[in-house]
């Protein structure tokens, strides 16, 4: 299929598919041409470099008839005008003419190409042959980075490999753009495997050369004259022989690393710089820093782990209540490593929300694995460099936080917690999601490279955890790569539990106390019930922290009462029951957030005015569209007399105004909180909705339903109304709960309104 993109000219620079260039523009033209293709070529752009490109000006009879497609990726507008933007090539395409687009700016009309079909044992072969040479090839080359070959050494594609070697090795401008011209992969690949065996030769040549040179310098008489002389020197110099013995250890730590050659290498050309300049250099700081950080890395030095499950399983019972999903997958993960050492490290993700224990049972799986642990938060985090590391180049750079974080721990096998992934930024500054793949990923975390450090190391032993309080915000790549375990709320009983077994004795220990602190059962409801309404129990473990420190400053029997807990603590934020509504027009809807389920009120008023629909307390478009769906249906179902609407304003207000709401969960509660008011019916305060409703009456499923009927029963509610195709979730809900909350299936909303409305 043909089409048109706008032309962009590179002198002297050639784009290759798949490689990614960064660009300052200061003409007009490119500028122009950059920004029209932003709005009108999506983000596309075509790349021709003239085949004569040392003249200034060229004619559309210069220009080549094949060029890449590239993606405008990133621009930015600087504050002198300029414009810096990133493009990546995506593919060669033919070029069938080139037209004017107006006086200054050229476009093309292209076509894509069909790449020739080549024999599958044929490439398999050429294929294996450029892998073996490009290896070859850097193993000769000590200024050469190793990184391509984990590029190209799972691909198959023989255009994929050519163009990303030919970006990646030095050649010049002219060859590369014989490169970009050339359709047929299979020649690229010839071409290549020739002029990397010639730059091979001419290495070899100069290695020989050197070679020579070094052994005409090494007679007796010469190498007598030189130690003389580097005596001298080192003696103006007022190098002593402390300097020697630290760069003689540094050779020896260097060996005792036991590194791949290739990395040895690059360490050793470290030390002999270090060796051949002054101290009084900056340099000098710069290598000793890098080296240390080398050194201290625990390139092979792993902790033994414990991997008997029922000690593990017992280590977690005895640090935390409940959370029995991550007990079970830890249990069956140490089961797998007794059978098979070598399996891949599950990539967990505790979802929840705050305070139910996602970073402290994170930190006791370490404690049971007997591994050690790291904390990484990513809340915010928008810069990747924080992750992998800058380069060296940089004034005070330093390696990422994981490598930071292995060399604290001291082995290679920790577990590191990344706390909050849903709350990383992705903007001009990079990608953090992209970079964990690579960090997180048992298929490319083996040869992890930070910025820093430059050389491979291997992550694949890490146990990485992650967490997050809505697994809605974690960025897809990311969370298509996750194991998500879901963790709920606490009902009350089982904050009571806790309580009890975990957090009066914790605080006992943390405060030194040789005596008992003792507090009732009905003590502990009594303040779970009136001073706390949270998912999990932070504010619990603050309000009994307070309450024992009350009691051990008054020094008087170590008991805490009911009379006790008013008295140091006040009248309680939830001391007072939900009064009871007396007024049509007030229901209760069920909702669920990142901290856990909530009990919204919503309130509906009509009053006369031109019609119109009304809503407040911040609420988010699909809220408002179920306003609508439920004022349609009620209008069809002719629950009342459509005349009611003419002439009249439905005014729909969500309580508490300062939290934005948002979700398919309330066109239930919607639907009867206008119903009660058109037809001046009280919706008692004890019964509470969930659900979507449909224009024809039918209740659509939705999700939170473990949360929002926790969050009911801890709010006092008797009888909750959801979806039959929700029944399902049901099953996870703690029977105390179950058998103390009356809940009705329904699947229309006749069901609902047979219910509440109709006159018996």
């Amino acid at each position: 299929m043909d089409y048109t993109l706008l032309t962009m000219l590179l002198k002297d620079l050639v784009i290759l598919p798949l490689q990614e260039i960064k660009l300052e523009l200061k003409d007009e033209i490119s500028k122009n041409i950059i920004k029209i293709s932003s709005k009108k070529y999506n983000d596309r752009v075509l790349i021709v470099s003239p085949l004569n490109y040392e003249e200034e000006e060229h004619s559309i009879a210069d220009l080549p008839k094949v060029g890449v497609v590239a993606y405008i990726k990133n621009k930015i507008e600087l504050n002198n005008g300029n414009i810096r933007v990133t493009l990546k090539g995506e593919k060669r395409v033919r070029v069938l003419s080139y037209e004017s687009f107006s006086s200054e700016i050229i476009d093309a009309v292209v076509t894509d190409i069909e790449l020739p079909k080549l024999d599958a044992t044929k490439e398999l072969v050429i294929r294996k042959k450029l892998k073996e040479t490009i290896k070859k090839y850097i193993d000769s080359s000590p200024s050469i980075s190793n990184s391509i070959l984990k590029t190209i050494s799972e691909k198959e594609d023989l255009n994929f490999i050519t163009d990303v070697i030919t970006t990646f090795i030095p050649i010049t401008t002219l060859k590369k753009l014989n490169y970009m011209q050339e359709i047929n992969s299979e020649k690229r690949a010839y071409s290549l495997i020739n002029d990397l065996n010639l730059e091979m030769n001419y290495i070899n040549l100069e290695n020989k050369i050197d070679n020579n040179i070094d052994n005409k310098l090494r007679k007796e008489q010469e190498e007598f004259y030189l130690k003389e002389k580097l005596k001298e020197i080192e003696g103006m110099l007022g190098l002593n022989d402390t300097s020697k013995k630290d760069i003689k250890k540094l050779y020896e730590d260097a060996k005792k690393l036991k590194l791949e050659e290739k990395t040895y290498k690059k360490i050793e050309n470290e030390i002999k710089k270090l060796e051949g300049i002054s101290s009084s250099s900056p340099e000098e700081v710069i290598i000793r820093n890098y080296l240390d950080w080398i050194f201290n890395l625990p390139w092979h030095n792993a902790s033994k782990e414990n991997l008997n499950s029922k000690s593990v399983i017992n280590s977690l019972n005895k640090s935390h209540y409940g959370l029995f999903k991550v007990k079970e997958r830890i249990e069956d993960y140490v089961n797998l490593k007794n059978i098979n050492n070598e399996i891949s490290n599950p990539i967990i993700c505790l979802v929840g929300p705050p305070g139910i224990g996602k970073t402290t049972i994170s930190k006791s799986i370490a404690s049971a694995l007997s591994r050690e642990f790291y904390k990484i938060s990513v809340g915010g985090l928008n810069d990747s460099t924080e992750l992998i590391g800058n380069r060296r180049t940089y004034l005070g750079a330093l390696p990422g936080k994981i490598m930071q974080g292995l060399k604290r721990c001291g082995t290679n096998n920790p577990v590191i917690l990344i706390d909050e992934v849903d709350k990383m930024v992705k903007d001009y500054k990079g990608d953090p999601a992209s970079v964990l793949l690579d960090i997180l990923d048992s298929n490319q975390n083996k040869y992890f490279i930070d910025n820093y450090i430059e050389e491979p190391f291997d992550l694949s032993n890490v146990l990485f955890i992650l967490t997050a309080n809505n697994k809605e915000d974690i960025p897809y790549t990311l969370y298509d790569r996750l194991e998500v375990i879901e963790l709920s709320s606490y009902t009350s009983f089982e904050k009571k539990d806790i309580a009890k077994k975990y957090l009066i004795s914790n605080i006992m220990e943390e405060f030194k106390l040789s005596k008992k602190i003792t507090i009732k059962d009905e003590t502990i409801t009594y303040i779970i019930d009136n001073y706390t309404k949270e998912a999990g129990v932070r504010d619990l473990t603050r309000i009994l922290k307070k309450l024992i420190t009350k009691t051990i400053t008054d020094k008087k029997t170590y008991s805490i009462s009911i009379e006790d807990v008013i008295k140091y603590l006040g009248k309680g934020d939830y001391l007072e029951k939900r009064e009871e509504v007396k007024i049509s027009g007030v229901v209760n809807a069920l909702a669920y957030t990142p901290y856990g389920g909530v009990v919204m009120p919503l309130e509906c008023s009509i009053y006369s005015g031109e019609e119109d629909i009304i809503t407040t307390g911040l609420p988010g478009n699909i809220l408002k569209e179920s306003v609508n769906v439920s004022v349609s249906y009620i209008k069809e179902k002719e629950y009342v007399s459509n005349t009611m609407f003419y002439n009249h304003v439905i005014h729909i207000h969500f309580l508490e105004s300062a939290i934005k709401k948002e979700g398919p969960s309330c066109g239930v509660a919607i639907t009867s909180a206008i119903l009660s008011k058109l037809l001046d019916v009280v919706v008692s305060s004890e019964i509470a909705f969930t659900g979507e409703i449909s224009l024809k009456g039918r209740i659509l499923p939705v999700g939170g339903i473990k949360e929002k009927v926790i969050s009911a029963f801890n709010n006092g509610i008797k009888k909750i109304y959801i979806p039959n195709d929700n029944q399902k979730d049901l099953f996870n809900i703690p029977d105390e709960i179950i058998n103390n909350i009356e809940i009705k299936l329904v699947s229309d909303y006749e069901n609902i309104y047979d219910d509440l409305f109709r006159k018996k």
